[in-house]
């Protein structure tokens, strides 16, 4: 690698940038002489500095304000860091802290990254999207701020989401950062408390009519096909209604996915083939209940039902193995507030509002929570499932932490250690009765980042479901039968690049079936992946 920039400016471009790591010879060379200091230390001895720093800093938060600055001034170290070890370091970076960061996020900002689209640019998306000095860019993750995690409407401050989403292709996947673009696209907040802090980033005024938006959103997703024609766009933290049509909307004619529809149904899925693993069932025995029939909720149904369909079942069959519940009771066949795309799983039934009839009454084998709702499966929710099954299976997948429906050590104890449990986020192994579990984290950090290596690696036309299916079993096949006995339904996180690496040639050799690639077909899928994989490293600059 040989660049132009020479002395302060080298020093501030973080994708360049090597701080002690200099050789003598770029130092004399580049005029970065006395700008630095008059050492070259390897990478491995810079790491040593940054976890020495690190361990001064007790909250995660304070720690996640640390690699961020590292990460605007030196790219390469921060990427080390993170892939050191994924298990410490993607929870400061992504989930749970990214929730306490993105609530703070006006106050905790440094500096831009990425692009911030204002709907008051109508008319100027092209012209603005061509002010990114990249030129080459392979994926966008956009947020307008709609619903952050289980935080709601953040408005601008959901600006850390596509930051974190990114980080997370390279850091689990390898796709190289150089390709990515975090964006916020601004409509506005009706977060009053926003808009009267004098500290907000973004528009001070209220979101406008659906038509208005979609139009805004129409005129990015066109303008991105002309000024960025190899790039797929990622919907992340979309309201529900918004998250669901906006896919329906562009999925057949760009390359688009949205990752809280596809991505948290493809890790769910996962889990859901390993639950049934150690039940020693197929998907297609299960009964499924929702608590929240969302975009996250519907997402996952749908690719539950395509799954299911895989195993033999008609489409209505699939469909009427799924039941819902959402703040307004079970979705069934007689309530007239239902959204298009919940009208599949209203099936006839008495009405109700109690979550624990529901479980009574349709008897399911796996209850699957996207509510937001902390608590929502009490001792009352987890008894009746443990009534009516020997292994039931309870995934608690909303997050941030307080949010999480049950924690790992309620769904043991209140089943007498016979749940099988996976969370949204990371909880502590647990012991019971001399028993230790390994409770599982269904995080779209297992699937997203895979795919999207993948859609790199393919050049992908189009995204589709049978995509985030295929990672699914294939993130599901990686699971050893010693965890699966431990009660762990997903991979261990340490190792996860390699896991994301077996998971992309699995995806990508689909991609390559269906006839989606854009590049000659390779003759050994995983090789070829390989050969894509970021690895943070100094290159020479002269």
């Amino acid at each position: 690698m040989t660049t132009t920039k020479r002395g302060i400016d080298l020093i501030q471009d973080s994708a360049l940038n090597k701080a002690t790591g200099y050789t003598a010879q770029e130092r004399e060379t580049l005029g970065l002489t006395g700008l630095v200091p008059d050492v070259t230390e390897t990478l491995d001895l810079q790491l040593q500095r940054v976890l020495m720093q690190l361990s001064h800093k007790e909250k995660p938060i304070d720690q996640y304000v640390y690699l961020t600055n590292l990460l605007d001034h030196n790219e390469t170290l921060f990427y080390k860091t993170i892939m050191s070890d994924p298990a410490r370091f993607l929870p400061i970076v992504y989930d749970p802290t990214i929730g306490e960061a993105c609530l703070k996020f006006g106050h905790i900002f440094r500096q831009p990254r990425g692009l911030y689209l204002s709907i008051e640019h109508r008319g100027r998306v092209k012209e603005i999207l061509r002010n990114w000095p990249v030129k080459d860019i392979r994926f966008i993750c956009v947020t307008d701020g709609g619903r952050i995690l289980g935080l709601g409407d953040l408005g601008a401050n959901g600006m850390g989401i596509p930051i974190g989403k990114l980080q997370l292709y390279t850091a689990a996947a390898g796709v190289p950062p150089k390709y990515l673009l975090p964006m916020y696209l601004d409509a506005g907040t009706n977060n009053e408390p926003y808009l009267a802090d004098p500290l907000y980033l973004g528009l001070r005024r209220k979101r406008p009519p659906t038509e208005n938006l979609y139009s805004f959103v129409d005129e990015f997703v066109d303008a991105v096909q002309e000024v960025f024609p190899k790039c797929c766009i990622h919907f992340e933290d979309w309201t529900g209604v918004d998250a669901v049509h906006l896919l329906q909307r562009y999925r057949d004619r760009y390359c688009v996915y949205n990752d809280d529809v596809q991505g948290t149904a493809g890790i769910t899925l996962a889990g859901m083939i390993n639950a049934a693993k150690i039940k020693c069932t197929q998907l297609k025995d299960e009964t499924y209940l929702f608590l929240g029939a969302g975009s996250a909720g519907i997402g996952l149904a749908n690719l539950l039902c395509s799954a299911l369909v895989e195993q033999g079942l008609t489409l209505a069959q699939a469909q009427a193995k799924v039941h819902m519940f959402d703040v307004n009771g079970l979705l069934e066949s007689t309530r007239t507030d239902l959204v298009d795309f919940q009208q599949p799983y209203a099936h006839p039934h008495a009405p109700t509002q109690s979550f624990v009839e529901a479980i009574r009454s349709i008897r399911p084998s796996t209850i699957i929570g996207v509510s937001t709702i902390g608590g929502a499966f009490d001792q009352a929710v987890v008894t009746a499932m443990a009534e009516i099954n020997t292994r039931p299976i309870i995934l608690a997948l909303s997050n941030p932490t307080e949010h999480a429906e049950c924690t790992a050590e309620q769904a043991y104890q209140w089943s007498d250690g016979r749940a099988i449990y996976a969370a949204g986020v990371q909880f502590p192994e647990v012991t019971w009765q001399g028993k230790t579990f390994q409770p599982g984290q269904a995080n779209n950090f297992y699937i997203f980042p895979a795919v999207g290596m993948a859609i790199f690696a393919t050049q992908a036309s189009r995204v589709t479901d049978d995509m985030f299916i295929e990672a699914a079993k294939a993130v599901a096949d990686q699971v050893p039968a010693d965890l699966l006995a431990q009660g762990s339904l997903y991979p261990q996180q340490g190792n996860i690049l390699e896991t994301e690496i077996r998971t992309a040639a699995r995806v990508a050799k689909l991609v390559f079936d269906t006839g989606l690639a854009r590049v000659p077909r390779p003759d050994d899928y995983e090789a070829f992946i390989r050969e894509q994989v970021y690895t943070p490293s100094y290159a020479s600059l002269l």
